[in-house]
């Protein structure tokens, strides 16, 4: 999962070597048109509905949020 979330990021971000910690709001490398493509990117993606409750930039900040975000909405066990 989180690889494919890097990979979709990294068509994004090209000069950068993104960590899965790294915050990409807080350090410039996407703006929040970004945000919506990558919303829209995760829903397709995963087969999961983004809710108005999960539109907060902290669920999408990092690889690891997103992770999170789609295992907590599709019931995943975390590891």
């Amino acid at each position: 999962m989180k690889e494919t979330i890097r990979t979709f990021l990294l068509e994004q971000i090209t000069a950068y070597d993104l960590q899965d910690g790294d915050d990409i709001f807080a350090l410039g490398l996407v703006n929040s048109l970004f945000a919506m493509q990558l919303v829209l990117f995760v829903e397709q993606e995963f087969d999961i509905s983004i809710d108005g409750e999960d539109l907060d930039f902290a669920n999408f900040r990092t690889v690891n949020a997103i992770e999170h975000l789609v295992k907590a909405k599709t019931g995943t066990v975390f590891a």
